[in-house]
């Protein structure tokens, strides 16, 4: 019998989908802690997930899930959903890159395909949501990301800002009030070997200095 797709099962396939893109499986505690449960639900979840007809994860005990082929698409379709939400929540109904992400994952859930391929052509079928994340094609594939962290850079090299990684609403804004937004012009104009803080001229405005808790979240 097919595994019913149910919100619950969808949140735990995104955050397997997001923790194992380093290609490492997704632990049991790191999913507790995203998703606000006991490490026992996680391991209870995962190993019906495992036993679902199709596998949505393959689970190792102590190792952590994967998604196999139908896992990664069904997380695909609710990423797709999610991002073309936060798009059209910001171009159409004017929302802020950091208002979004709650709304999009109430309404990710239960928008009709219909419906999604309504927002994507109205949208002109963008490739990247607000925060610069690729949107998963229509056919759930995701196009390759050629991105590098913002810390990865020294001085004398510069980049524009493609996207940034975070939902949280005060970073977001943080990163707004430092000019750190997709589509920004980066400068690195200095770099301290001792904590990998940068001195940073953003759009030719005055230069500042910035840590690593940010310039990893930040990818050019």
């Amino acid at each position: 019998m097919s595994e019913i797709l149910t919100q619950s099962i969808q949140d735990y396939l995104k955050q397997i989908y997001d923790l194992s893109a380093d290609g490492m499986p997704a632990s049991t505690n790191d999913l507790a802690v995203r998703l606000g449960v006991a490490p026992a639900s996680v391991t209870g979840m995962l190993q019906r997930l495992a036993n679902a007809s199709p596998a949505l994860v393959i689970y190792k005990k102590h190792q952590g899930a994967t998604l196999t082929i139908e896992g990664e698409r069904a997380a695909l379709e609710v990423i797709r959903h999610h991002r073309l939400l936060e798009t059209w929540l910001v171009q159409t109904l004017g929302y802020t890159w950091d208002e979004v992400h709650e709304e999009a994952c109430r309404l990710e859930h239960v928008i009709s395909e219909d419906f999604e391929r309504r927002i994507a052509a109205a949208l002109g079928n963008p490739a990247r949501d607000p925060h610069g994340d690729l949107i998963p094609t229509a056919d759930l594939t995701m196009p390759s990301d050629d991105t590098r962290p913002l810390a990865s850079l020294r001085t004398g090299e510069a980049g524009t800002v493609k996207r940034v990684h975070g939902a949280d609403p005060a970073f977001l804004r943080h990163l707004q009030g430092l000019g750190l937004i997709p589509g920004a012009q980066v400068h690195v104009i200095g770099y301290s070997e001792f904590d990998g803080n940068l001195t940073l001229q953003v759009d030719f405005q005055p230069a500042f200095v910035v840590g690593l808790a940010i310039t990893k979240q930040v990818f050019v």
